[in-house]
């Protein structure tokens, strides 16, 4: 009888051994599959837009033809240079400035300018000028109410000549100080696009 009784007590130990064996490696299991799912999860990246031409026209307040300032490079960096055409503004003038951008490299041609309208958050423009007396102000806002910059305000005023300097960034960081109000400086990002024009105003 203590012999069964023996036998009894180290089957069931065996089989307590077996049950914590087995919880162990499913526990072990389970987080190495966890593991090996998080490796797995695909990882989602932005990437910034081609850009083949980029069109700013500037619609004169006071009446007249409207200005084109044009950029076009359809073989991309590294191929032939791009066409750039400047633009004659009149003193003492206010004009309405709006961006238009694409992608001629392929057909039918994309048009950039809606996928930055989509994802306005996550681009703004910046106006950089040498020209005495030209300013550019933001006519537009994104859903947090930062400025984007497809929409503009121009303002000339003495005669005078030189660049105006246009350039997207691709995820900037709007509430670092200043670039609300137009400064590159702390904004970060990547530039998707950077054109210099010439402007005389006259």
């Amino acid at each position: 009888m203590l012999r069964l009784l023996s036998i009894f007590v180290k089957i069931k130990k065996s089989i307590i051994m077996s049950k914590q064996y087995l919880w162990v490696t499913f526990l072990f299991v389970a987080i190495f599959t966890f593991n090996s799912c998080k490796k797995d999860d695909p990882v989602i990246v932005d990437p910034p837009e081609l850009i083949t031409s980029l069109n700013y026209t500037l619609t004169p307040s006071g009446g007249g033809d409207a200005i084109t300032l044009t950029f076009q490079d359809l073989d991309g960096d590294g191929g032939n240079d791009p066409i750039i055409y400047g633009g004659t503004l009149a003193v003492n003038e206010i004009y309405t400035g709006s961006l238009e951008l694409l992608n001629e490299s392929v057909t039918p041609s994309e048009d950039i300018t809606e996928e930055i309208e989509e994802d306005d958050e996550d681009h703004q423009f910046f106006f950089q000028t040498d020209v005495t007396g030209l300013s550019v102000t933001y006519n537009d806002q994104d859903a947090d109410g930062n400025p984007v910059g497809l929409a503009s305000t121009v303002s000339t005023g003495i005669a005078a000549s030189g660049m105006l300097t246009v350039i997207l960034r691709h995820q900037p960081d709007k509430e670092a100080n200043g670039v609300s109000d137009g400064s590159i400086d702390l904004a970060g990002g990547e530039t998707d696009i950077e054109v210099q024009f010439p402007i005389n105003v006259q």
